[in-house]
Formats: structure tokens, sequence, C-alpha cells
């Protein structure tokens, strides 16, 4: 064997290994940031997750912004190998904790996010009043009020919520209209890996505002506060009157 053939013998050796070197990084990497990506969404590979859909306001269907939310989230189960089951509000009679969950919509929309909120996220209070008015919608946490002004300033609730440990989470992805819901689910499919950095796996709510969705639709959004700590402390009740004024 002459020295040129040699070398273009280990030339190709050398460039074989080095694809086969670069293909098992990059393939590690790939299963690393997956296998995270299912633990932060509770989802490992052929599990089954619950898809909870409310009712449009006012309607017996369902609004097209939640329509877009279901699928920026179907899309992120199949990523992670899972199954995605969809059920109505009004039908998702089950506990929680076995499966991840993802509820889509406010309290007046999803009585399955009214029971959460009541049960996990007791320091939320929002208005669900359908007549018009200054607290439409309005959500108050903390002692804070974040009013509703449509198609300009709009908040939603993201949250992941556990209630043992090794159960699987909820998310809440509760909004003041349709299309924040969408935003909200579009913010964890973009924003998990700094979400699962940030929070781990455990238990977090987040206010976003969506700016001037009646031109940027929902792809304009911005983190206003971690408010769990508030979020998670019941509200005190009103001191009720004295027995003297009672009397």
């Amino acid at each position: 064997m002459t020295d040129d053939v040699r070398n273009i013998v280990l030339g190709v050796i050398a460039a074989g290994i080095s694809a086969s070197l670069g293909w098992l990084a990059r393939t590690y990497l790939w299963r690393r940031t997956l296998r995270r990506k299912q633990e932060f969404l509770g989802m490992p590979t052929d599990s089954e997750s619950l898809l909870v859909v409310n009712r449009d306001m006012g309607g017996e269907g369902v609004h097209r912004y939640d329509v877009f939310a279901l699928l920026e989230l179907a899309a992120v189960v199949k990523d992670c190998g899972a199954h995605a089951r969809i059920l109505s509000h009004d039908a998702a009679g089950q506990g929680i904790g076995e499966r991840t969950e993802f509820c889509v919509g406010g309290p007046a929309s999803n009585r399955r996010t009214a029971a959460h909120l009541q049960s996990l996220l007791p320091g939320v209070r929002i208005d669900t009043d359908a007549a018009p008015g200054p607290d439409r919608a309005a959500f108050h946490v903390g002692g804070e009020r974040y009013p509703l002004d449509p198609g300009a300033a709009e908040y939603v609730l993201l949250a992941r919520l556990t209630t043992r440990q090794g159960a699987r989470p909820v998310f809440l992805f509760c909004g003041q209209r349709a299309i924040t819901n969408q935003a909200a689910t579009r913010y964890l499919a973009r924003n998990h890996e700094k979400l699962a950095r940030k929070h781990g796996n455990g238990s977090f709510c987040l206010l976003l505002k969506v700016i001037n969705s009646e031109a940027y639709g929902p792809d304009v959004v911005e983190l206003v506060a971690d408010v769990t700590r508030a979020a998670r402390e019941p509200v005190p009740a009103a001191p009720g009157p004295s027995p003297r004024a009672a009397g």
C-alpha cells in the first residue's frame, strides 16, 4: 500500500469516526433534552395526558382560539411521545395526579378550572359576572387587581400544580379571553426549558400579559409576575359585623 492510498484510507476512517461521534453526541443531547421535557411536563413515552376543553362563553361550542390552544398542546404531547385524551370540562369527573392534565379556559367557561382554583390556588379571585362593567373578568391576586382591556392588555394565568411528590402535574391556562389561553399555551411550548430550569418540577403560578392582541394576536406576551405565593395563600375572609353593630 502506497503512502497516498494509506493517507486516503486513514482520512476516510477518521471522517467516519468523527461523523459517528457527532451523531452520538447529537443523539445524547436530544435524548437528554427530551427526558427533561418529559419530566417537566410529566409525560413519559407512551403515557396518557388529558386535554380538558372549555366551552365558548355564551355558546355551547369551543371558541376557535381555544381550538388553536388545544392544537398547540397536542403538538407538545406528541413531541414527548405521549398520547392525548380530550375531555369536556363538565365530563372530566376524576382526580388529579394520575395523568398530566392541561386545563384550558377560565372558571366561567370551565368547571374544572373553577375547581382547581378553589382547591389549589385559593388566593386567586376572578370576576365571572357576564354583565358589562369595569370588573368584568378582572383578576384579583395578592391584593392586586388586573382588569381586562379587550384587544389592548389582557391577562392570563399559567400554572403548573402538583398535589404530592411524584404526582403528575396539572397545567392551567386561565385567561380573561380565549386568545389569552392560546397565548399561554404558546408561551409554555416556547419556554418550557427556561421554566424547568427556574422552577424545576415543582408548582408555580405565573401572571402573563398579552399585549395588543387585536394587532399581534397571541404572540406578544410579557411576564408580569410570579404570583405563586400569593395565589396559594387563601384570601382572608371579610370581617363580619360586630355584636354591637349586629344588635
